[in-house]
C-alpha cells in the first residue's frame, strides 16, 4: 500500500510540473508575442512618419555607400565597378542563353521546348542570386568578387562546327586580367567555360581558386511541395556518384568532378574537366508558401598550375534530367536520374536493363505513352505469369481444403497449437502452400519500386496528356480541396481511387478463395483497411503509377478469374490431393518446419501445464 501511494505521489508530481511548465511557457510565449506586437507596432509607426523624400534620401546613402565600398575592393579594378551592365543573347536550337557583363557569367537560361507549369518557359537560374563566381586579388589586401566587376563582352563569332562562342574580358592597367570565353554547340544543353588568367600570382593566393555556386531553383511543376520532396544535391566525388537529400551539409575530401543542383526534371550542374580539389556544400528545402524549391550553397577548391597564365576547362549544364542527354555529358551525370538509390538500389538494374528499355521501344511507336504504360504492364505480368500460376494453383488447393480445415477446427476447439499442428500435417500431405498466395504481393513489391522510381524521374511523361489526367508525371484531379488535409492532401486523384477499388476487389477475391481463421476476426476487416492505407499513399503519387497499379489489378483479376473457372481442373487436384494424402512422399522437412513444430511442442507442452496448475489449485 505504501508502494501504491509513493506511485500515485510520483505520477502527481510529474502532472503538476507538466502543468507549470506548460503554463509558464505559454505566458513566456504570450508576453514575447506582445513584445513582438508593440515594437512591430513602433517600427511601422516610425515608418509611417518618415516622408517620401526623406525615405528617397536614406536609398541614395545606402547605394552610395554600397559603390563606395565596392570601388574600394575594386581596387586596380575600379573603373570596371562603374560600367553600366550589358546582357547579349545566345541561342542555339535548344536554349537562349543570357550572358551578363557583370562577372561575365551565365546570368539565365531558358529551354525552349519545355514549358513550366507556372507559365511560360521553364528558367534556369532566374532568381538574380544564381552562378559560379570566384574572387580575385585587387590590389594590396584588397579582393573582390567577379560578380561585382564587369567585363567586356566581345561580339559572339559563329564557328565552322556551328558552334558559337563570346568572350568577356576584364583588364587592369598592368595587363593582369581574366577572359571568360564561353562556346554553345548546337543541339547541346552544354556550354563550355574557359578562364583564361594572365598575372596568376597577382590576381590568386597561393595558386588557388576559389568558386562560389549558388543555385535557387525555383517551381515549373504542379505541385511545389513535391517537386521540393523530388530535388536534392547530386555530385562527383572520388569519381563515385553521391547525393545529398535529408542531410543538409557536405565537405568533399576527395578530388570532385562535378556538382549539380536538381530539380524533379531539370539541373543546373558545374563541371570541372580538371577537379575540384575540396570544398563543402550547404542543401537547404524550402517549406514556406512559396515558390522557391530550396537553395545551394557551395564554395568549390581549385589548385592550379604556378605560371604566369592558366587556363581553366569548365563546363556549365543547364538541363532537362534527360538519362541519355546526361550520359554524354560528364561521367556519372546519368544517376542524376533516380533509377534506385540507397536502400532501393537494388531496382536500378531492373530499371535500366528492363523497365526503361521495354518503355522506350513501347513508346517509340505509340504516342500516347498511357496506352505505352499499359503494354508495359502486359509485358511485366507475362514474364512473371509462370511463377503467379503456381501460386494460383496452390490457392486452389487451400480453397479445396476449406472443409477439411473447419472439421479440425471444431474437432480441437480451442487447443491452438494442436490445430497449428494438424493443418501443417495436412497442408504438406495435400501438397498447398499457405504462403503461395502471396508470391504475386512479394513480386509486385521490387516492381512496384522500380516503377515508383521511374515513373518520378522519366521526364518522357511530363506534360503528357491520357484520358482526364493533363500530366502522367504528377497526380490527377477529380475533387480539389480549398486546404490541404492531414496526409492527403489538398485534392482527390481518380487514378489513385481505381487503383484502390481494384486492389480492394482483389483482396475480397482471394479472402474468398483462402480458408479464414475464425478465431481471428480481425482478419475480416483487413480488406477494408488496406484500401484506406493505399489511398492515403497513392492519392499524391504520379498518374502514370497509378494507371500501372490500375490496369495491373484488372489483369490480375481477370487471370485469377479465368485460371479458377477455366483452367484449373478443381476435381483433377481433388483427386491428386486425395492420392499424394494416401501414399505421400518421403520428404525430408526443412529446418523451418522442424523449428516451428518444435516451437508449438512447447507451447503445448507449456499450456498442458497451466491448465494442470489451474486444476491443482481447485
Amino acid at each position: 500500500m505504501k508502494d501504491k501511494n509513493t506511485i500515485i505521489g510520483i505520477v502527481l508530481l510529474a502532472v503538476l510540473f507538466f502543468v507549470f511548465f506548460w503554463y509558464t511557457n505559454k505566458e513566456q510565449s504570450a508576453y514575447m508575442a506582445n513584445q513582438k506586437h508593440i515594437q512591430d507596432s513602433l517600427h511601422i509607426d516610425s515608418l509611417a512618419k518618415i516622408t517620401p523624400q526623406q525615405k528617397a534620401a536614406m536609398q541614395l546613402d545606402s547605394l552610395r555607400a554600397d559603390s563606395l565600398s565596392k570601388i574600394s575592393k575594386a581596387g586596380n579594378f575600379n573603373n570596371n565597378i562603374i560600367t553600366p551592365e550589358q546582357t547579349v543573347v545566345v541561342e542555339n536550337n535548344l536554349m537562349k542563353v543570357v550572358f551578363s557583363s557583370k562577372g561575365g557569367r551565365v546570368k539565365s537560361v531558358e529551354l525552349k521546348n519545355y514549358d513550366s507549369r507556372t507559365g511560360g518557359k521553364v528558367v534556369l537560374g532566374k532568381t538574380g542570386k544564381d552562378g559560379v563566381t570566384y574572387n580575385i586579388n585587387t590590389g594590396n589586401n584588397k579582393s573582390a568578387t567577379t560578380a561585382d566587376l564587369n567585363f567586356t563582352a566581345s561580339q559572339t563569332k559563329k564557328n565552322a562546327d556551328g558552334s558559337q562562342t563570346i568572350q568577356f574580358t576584364l583588364q587592369d592597367s598592368s595587363h593582369a586580367g581574366i577572359v571568360h570565353q564561353y562556346i554553345i554547340k548546337p543541339d547541346s544543353y552544354l556550354i563550355s567555360w574557359n578562364i583564361l588568367i594572365n598575372g596568376t600570382n597577382q590576381l590568386l593566393t597561393n595558386n588557388t581558386i576559389n568558386f562560389h555556386f549558388i543555385s535557387q531553383p525555383v517551381q515549373v511543376e504542379e505541385s511545389v511541395d513535391y517537386e521540393r520532396r523530388m530535388s536534392d544535391v547530386c555530385f562527383s566525388e572520388g569519381n563515385e556518384f553521391d547525393y545529398i537529400s535529408a542531410h543538409t551539409d557536405h565537405t568533399f575530401q576527395k578530388p570532385t568532378q562535378w556538382i549539380s543542383a536538381v530539380q524533379q526534371f531539370f539541373n543546373t550542374t558545374v563541371i570541372a574537366k580538371n577537379n575540384f580539389n575540396g570544398g563543402a556544400v550547404h542543401w537547404t528545402r524550402s517549406t514556406d508558401s512559396s515558390n522557391i524549391i530550396g537553395l545551394v550553397d557551395a564554395t568549390m577548391q581549385m589548385q592550379v598550375p604556378a605560371t604566369a597564365s592558366v587556363n581553366i576547362p569548365m563546363q556549365l549544364y543547364y538541363g532537362p534530367n534527360d538519362y541519355k542527354i546526361l550520359s554524354n555529358a560528364a561521367p556519372d551525370m546519368d544517376k542524376i536520374v533516380n533509377l534506385g538509390r540507397d536502400m532501393y538500389s537494388f531496382v536500378r538494374p531492373i530499371n535500366k536493363f528492363i523497365i526503361m528499355p521495354v518503355f522506350n521501344f513501347f513508346a517509340s511507336f505509340i504516342s500516347v505513352l498511357g496506352w505505352a504504360i499499359a503494354l508495359l504492364t502486359i509485358f511485366i505480368r507475362l514474364i512473371t505469369s509462370p511463377l503467379v500460376y503456381k501460386s494460383y494453383k496452390s490457392g486452389a488447393r487451400m480453397k479445396l481444403l476449406r472443409p477439411e480445415l473447419d472439421e479440425l477446427r471444431k474437432k480441437f476447439g480451442k487447443d491452438q497449437q494442436g490445430f497449428a499442428m494438424e493443418q501443417m500435417k495436412l497442408f504438406r500431405e495435400a501438397g498447398a502452400n499457405p504462403l503461395g498466395g502471396c508470391l504475386p504481393l512479394l513480386l509486385q513489391i521490387p516492381i512496384f519500386f522500380a516503377l515508383y522510381s521511374f515513373f518520378n524521374s522519366s521526364i518522357a511523361l511530363r506534360g503528357q496528356h491520357f484520358l482526364w489526367s493533363h500530366d502522367l508525371s504528377t497526380y490527377d484531379v477529380i475533387v480539389q480541396f480549398h486546404t490541404k488535409l492531414w496526409i492527403i492532401g489538398d485534392h482527390i486523384s481518380l487514378f489513385s481511387l481505381l487503383a484502390v477499388g481494384t486492389s480492394f476487389l482483389i483482396s475480397i477475391y482471394n479472402m474468398n478463395m483462402t480458408p479464414q481463421d475464425p478465431n481471428n476476426p480481425a482478419l475480416k476487416y483487413m480488406p477494408y483497411i488496406y484500401p484506406i492505407f493505399m489511398l492515403l499513399i497513392f492519392n499524391s503519387l504520379p498518374a502514370a503509377l497509378t494507371w500501372y497499379y490500375t490496369v495491373s489489378n484488372l489483369i490480375t483479376l481477370g487471370i485469377q478469374f479465368t485460371i479458377q473457372n477455366y483452367i484449373l481442373d478443381h476435381e483433377k487436384i481433388l483427386a491428386q490431393m486425395h492420392e499424394r494424402r494416401k501414399a505421400p512422399k518421403v520428404k525430408a522437412k526443412s529446418k523451418w518446419q522442424e523449428q516451428y513444430e518444435k516451437m508449438l511442442e512447447n507451447q503445448k507442452k507449456v499450456q498442458a501445464m497451466k491448465q494442470q496448475s489451474q486444476k491443482n489449485k481447485k
